[in-house]
């Protein structure tokens, strides 16, 4: 499956056009010309490494960056950062967590809703739906700083959709949670997908991550789109089950369609082998050469 037939969005209607999308720093390409839509609805990942261009091509969706060449719609029309409609139809959490650490979670969620000129009233009615959605609620006059770290990224999501956007942008969401606040994110972010309504488009290193969480991913390298599709259209390009092969000094990977051939040539070793199935860590692999490092 080529690389432009899996950047569609099958059966759903286009909320994010992207079209030859490029930015470089001095000498330094960090995306280079790359194209695909986002599905209303859908909860896309964007995969790769550190330092891949997912950051930047994130800035440029939510104006904080302009591109050098390239075009972005919003639900047809081109996008125009200063447009105040543009502001309300998305969310945006940073990688980092930029709360302000010596307001409480619901001072903090305040002043967020005045900056977009939200009625006291409602705003207010937003602020405690936003922390019982969060599961916050008994952290309202907590002081951010002293929030533990999924707890500090819960309130920064929060804070993202308190005005209820239509798309929520989410950079690398989970960084330095640890494996049991990360699993609780990843069902926190279905949960604003699925009951919110929300299209959630989000940066990822982690392919387990993208794996779990995404109807679609995109998977990005060196400032490239390498390609594209749901997980399992993924797997299935390279083949549904691996062979791990181990020699001496490596591990050579063999892909298959089905187990019956992957038993079939595992007769004709006579050394340890292990039958598997396929991640999109062999993907990412096969296709660049390379692993994703956590």
């Amino acid at each position: 499956m080529s690389c432009t037939e899996t950047l569609s969005c099958a059966g759903r209607p286009s909320e994010i056009e992207v079209t030859g999308l490029s930015r470089s720093f001095d000498k330094t390409v960090a995306v280079d010309n790359i194209s695909f839509n986002v599905g209303r609805g859908e909860l896309f990942a964007f995969l790769g490494p550190n330092g891949a261009g997912k950051t930047t091509t994130i800035n440029m969706l939510t104006g904080l960056l302009k591109p050098n060449a390239g075009e972005v719609r919003y639900h047809g029309e081109q996008f125009d950062p200063q447009q105040l409609k543009v502001k309300q139809l998305i969310g945006v959490v940073p990688q980092h967590n930029n709360l302000d650490r010596e307001l409480t979670a619901a001072d903090n969620l305040l002043i967020h809703g005045r900056l977009f000129g939200m009625r006291s009233k409602q705003l207010q009615q937003r602020i405690d739906a936003c922390l019982e959605f969060a599961d916050l609620t008994e952290k309202r006059d907590t002081p951010a700083g002293k929030l533990s770290g999924g707890m500090k990224r819960k309130l920064v999501i929060a804070r993202a959709l308190l005005h209820q956007p239509e798309i929520l942008f989410l950079d690398e969401p989970t960084v330095g949670l640890d494996p049991h606040s990360r699993r609780k994110m990843w069902a926190f972010l279905r949960r604003i997908n699925q009951e919110q309504n929300c299209t959630v488009f989000l940066t990822t290193h982690y392919i387990e991550e993208a794996e779990a969480l995404a109807d679609r991913v995109l998977i990005i390298d060196q400032a490239k789109l390498i390609t594209g599709g749901t997980p399992q259209q993924l797997k299935a390009s390279v083949g549904n089950f691996v062979l791990d092969i181990y020699n001496e000094q490596e591990i050579q990977s063999e892909f298959f369609d089905d187990r019956p051939a992957a038993l079939q040539r595992l007769e004709q070793l006579d050394t340890s082998v292990r039958i598997r199935e396929t991640t999109l860590e062999d993907v990412f692999l096969k296709l660049t050469g390379k692993r994703i490092e956590p």
